[in-house]
């Protein structure tokens, strides 16, 4: 069993708090992705586990052990950094085999090892070859393929794609979910791409200043997102964000450029703040002309296009409202694209509303 369990673990440099009471469940085989923006806290939280960071409060679990105290060597875990960190002067088969040589495995086992991870992950043609003689993504490969034959308890991932172009990422990354399904080895990998994360995780916790603002399923996190943090930090392009009123009798949601009807989803949450400010979240995808949609329930939105990113098989459109600063943003039929300048009329779909407190910024 190899789930790993933090109980109100802190991490302080001094008198810096980087990780603040974090509480997080990682199930056994589950493939769990650390997402979040540059200095959250993700990098800290794997070294923890892999005990390269010592922890300042609370426990952590792998398994049923506690391993606060325990040596990094001890734990069972294998790590797959950023840098390759091969051994220029070795062979593939002498770096993936590096970690089995110290521990004095017998040289037949160690031959039969690194020969069942190469195939695994397609480097039987470059055993022999040299760091210098690979592409980048063979050369990771040749990372991933140390710390397989180590068959470890958990693998840790510390944004292991960062370093390649952005077509092979996309390979890689599926390359890395398929491997991990098929060694059902419990996995925890950082990044700050959510792409990266929507497409790997099983589950996604999102991190922020040091705190967890959400754990769930890819799907829960777009569609339910718990504040506005993890509304905008997850999706692409970003969820439109803005600030509206509450009508005296709760009914509407009031913007000087739109009004909303109240969802009835929201209605209890709403009359509670009656004539306060609340915040709606809208997802680019939800804004549309009227002959592109059917939705049942939409409200007008008018604005003039500033801003067209073609992106082969949709169109975003940045749109200035008149009493707006920010831009919204729309996802647009590509053969339907309005052009800079031109005022354009569309619809919202109000059943696809997201709200939240104005002072909290949590979801209603």
């Amino acid at each position: 069993m190899a789930s790993i369990t933090f109980e109100n673990v802190g991490k302080n440099y001094e008198d810096v708090s980087v990780i603040k009471s974090l509480n997080l469940e990682i199930q056994d085989k589950e493939f769990m992705v650390l997402v979040g923006p540059s200095g959250c806290g993700k990098s800290t939280t794997l070294r923890m586990i892999a005990g390269l960071e010592e922890i300042t409060d609370g426990k952590l679990y792998i398994g049923d052990r506690v391993v606060n105290n325990i040596h990094p060597k001890d734990r069972d875990v294998a790590m797959v950094f950023q840098s390759y960190a091969l051994y220029p002067h070795m062979s593939v088969f002498e770096n993936i085999a590096f970690g089995l040589r110290l521990r004095k495995m017998p040289k037949d086992e160690i031959d039969r090892l690194v020969n069942e991870a190469a195939e695994t992950l397609g480097l039987t043609p470059l055993l022999d070859r040299k760091p210098k003689a690979l592409s980048g993504g063979q050369r990771q490969r040749v990372a991933l393929g140390r710390a397989i034959v180590r068959k470890p308890s958990v693998f840790l991932f510390d944004e292991p794609l960062s370093n390649l172009d952005a077509e092979l990422r996309v390979h890689m990354r599926a390359e890395i979910a398929n491997l991990q399904k098929r060694l059902g080895i419990t996995s925890v990998y950082v990044t700050h791409d959510q792409v990266e994360a929507m497409t790997m995780g099983d589950r996604i916790a999102v991190l922020h200043d040091g705190n967890l603002r959400q754990v769930g399923t890819p799907l829960d996190l777009y569609d339910t997102p718990q504040n506005v943090f993890v509304a905008q930090f997850i999706g692409t392009p970003n969820m439109n964000i803005l600030t509206f009123k509450v009508s005296d009798d709760g009914s509407e949601l009031v913007h000087p450029d739109l009004t909303f009807k109240t969802p009835a989803e929201w209605k209890d949450g709403i009359i509670e703040r009656k004539g306060k400010n609340v915040v709606v979240g809208i997802r680019p995808e939800h804004i549309a002309s009227s002959d592109e949609q059917d939705w049942t329930n939409t409200a007008p939105l008018k604005g003039k296009v500033e801003i067209i990113e073609t992106l082969g098989h949709e169109v975003v459109v940045h749109i200035k409202m008149p009493n707006e600063e920010k831009k919204i943003l729309a996802k647009m039929d590509v053969h339907k694209v309005p052009k800079v300048g031109e005022e354009v009329a569309l619809e919202v779909n109000v059943d696809r509303l997201h709200v939240f407190d104005a002072e909290t910024t949590n979801r209603l």
